[in-house]
């Protein structure tokens, strides 16, 4: 790739009362671009990433930018959606233009208020997200699609309910020291396990901790091409991305392995010259445990069937051979949709660039995975970032 992330700016995610769709795009448009030393002047382009769906009454959001600064007035602006990969979509159209020699610096924002929604209606702007002739009917919306696929798998391969507790507990006990995180609290495994007042099934074997959290919040970052880079107080590359959609209806496809993650890990990874195993971690979507599960499986580090092995024999816990949501995760730092995606190319960078917070930051990481998906594995997009110096 020919672009590096310059700068970046994110808020906390969680019920953010006091805060606005407006409020948060303004407020990390405006750190991200003081974060990379420039003027707002200096932009070119502007992207937004906002899933909305029915959260926000205010649509047509990419001209909110603006209002963090005068001098973005008359910059191109456009808003992308792609579900709950909009925030990559985002990441990615930014470097697309990058890349077509139309912008030097791109300014890009993910956002969504999500908490001021009626529980009822969450779950149907969720369930926009999968096909509805099929699924517009699921009991729990989007937790019962996902739900099924559990029952799928557990069906196939065993009972994974140890699996996903550890996987919870994991992404838990990460999110602890992320200061961004909606939930920093080590829940521990046992009560990820336990079926209880406050941790009920949810949707098939999904539990409560199972699910990701409802979420208010907003990240942004910095695109620069190469050589503006080089001039930048920090800077981490893109080394390669991939986006591979694939088809809505789960019917179209075998839903168990997630082979559009499949295909677009497989396009980064040739792309960047590189293979899982040099990667220092992982940043991948845990919408729901069973996700991540079969994630592990469709990324390469298990064989099918075997995604529990990376759990349960300490793969992906932070010091061992690839950790996995060393931020949290979406399970504890929350998955305000349109934001995820650009809070997940954040947390990446700064891991690379060593500034992440004081106690999520791995010893000298030399290259990061990031995969977001939108739908049940229907859009796939790949990122592997570097230190750029």
């Amino acid at each position: 790739m020919s672009a590096s992330i310059v700068g970046w700016a994110h808020s906390p995610f969680g019920k953010l009362e006091n805060e606005t769709v407006e409020s948060l795009i303004v407020r990390v448009a405006s750190d991200a671009i003081a974060d990379a030393g420039i003027a707002p002047g200096d932009v070119d382009e502007i992207v937004l990433g906002h899933f909305n769906a029915g959260f926000s009454p205010q649509d047509f959001t990419a001209a909110l930018v603006l209002q963090a600064d005068p001098a973005l007035r008359f910059k191109p602006a456009v808003r992308v959606e792609n579900a709950c990969a909009t925030g990559s979509a985002a990441v990615h159209q930014g470097l697309k233009a990058i890349a077509a020699g139309a912008a030097r610096l791109v300014l890009v924002v993910g956002v969504e208020q999500m908490t001021r929604t009626p529980g009822p209606e969450i779950g149907r702007n969720l369930l926009k997200a999968s096909y509805l002739l099929e699924d517009g009917d699921t009991p729990a919306g989007f937790a019962g699609v996902f739900g099924k696929i559990a029952e799928q798998y557990f069906q196939r391969y065993g009972d994974q309910s140890d699996a996903l507790a550890m996987i919870a507990a994991k992404n838990h006990k990460n999110g602890v020291a992320n200061p961004y995180a909606q939930m920093r609290k080590d829940l521990g495994y046992d009560y990820c396990r336990s079926e209880g007042e406050k941790n009920p099934f949810v949707a098939g074997p999904l539990k409560r901790t199972d699910c990701s959290l409802v979420s208010d919040g907003a990240a942004a970052l910095i695109l620069a091409d190469a050589e503006t880079a080089r001039s930048m107080r920090k800077a981490v590359t893109v080394r390669a991305t991939a986006h591979a959609q694939d088809f809505l209806p789960l019917s179209k496809r075998n839903i168990l392995e997630f082979e559009g993650c499949s295909v677009a890990w497989g396009r980064a990874l040739e792309r960047a010259g590189v293979t899982l195993a040099d990667l220092s971690f992982v940043e991948t979507h845990d919408c729901f445990t069973i996700a991540e599960l079969i994630e592990y499986e469709a990324m390469g580090l298990t064989a099918k069937g075997q995604g529990a092995c990376a759990v349960k024999e300490g793969w992906t816990q932070v010091g061992g051979k690839l950790p996995v949501n060393v931020s949290g995760g979406l399970k504890s730092k929350g998955h305000p949709i349109g934001a995820t995606g650009v809070s997940m190319h954040v947390m990446t960078a700064m891991q690379l660039a060593g500034e992440a917070p004081e106690g999520m930051q791995l010893k000298a990481p030399k290259l990061g995975g990031i995969f977001n998906m939108g739908g049940a594995a229907v859009a796939n997009y790949v990122s592997i970032l570097e230190p750029s110096r």
